[in-house]
């Protein structure tokens, strides 16, 4: 899937985003949440898990935890925060790797997954476009899969 683009201007417009997105995930999908300290990856995943929660509850940031599981109605949610694991070891004892194949998995800092990152994932990629809270926001994936699911996500 080529890249997809796509500016947010402020918070309120990624929470926008995000959920519109989740109701195209599902289990066994693997999303790589890739941008620096602040880009907005966390508050992306956060409204991405509560578009898909039937009761809203707080969504704290895992990177103390390095994992928060999230049951809906169908499937788990995992919310890793990888930033502070020094190798893909460490990834693997945590149950990640066999979480991806039954559970949707939100990965912030995916560079520590190595090559356990699933072939078949959606990489979002955040960055800031100027000072203050404007993002560029951009969605890719070597599986074509992606592609037929998020077409007219921007439209």
């Amino acid at each position: 899937m080529p890249d997809i683009a796509h500016l947010v201007l402020d918070e309120a417009a990624s929470a926008d985003l995000a959920g519109r997105l989740a109701p195209a995930l599902g289990p066994g999908d693997t999303v790589l949440l890739e941008g620096g300290i602040g880009a907005g990856k966390t508050h992306f995943a956060r409204h991405v898990i509560l578009a898909l929660l039937q009761t809203p509850e707080d969504i704290p940031s895992p990177t103390f935890t390095l994992v928060q599981v999230y049951d809906t109605a169908e499937f788990e949610i995992w919310h890793t925060d990888l930033y502070r694991l020094d190798s893909p070891d460490q990834v693997d004892e945590l149950g990640v790797v066999d979480a991806m194949e039954t559970a949707l998995c939100l990965v912030e800092w995916p560079d520590r997954l190595g090559d356990m990152a699933p072939g078949n994932a959606l990489q979002i990629s955040f960055e800031l476009v100027k000072e203050g809270t404007a993002r560029q926001v951009s969605l890719s994936s070597t599986d074509q899969t992606w592609h037929q699911r998020l077409a007219g996500f921007f439209q």
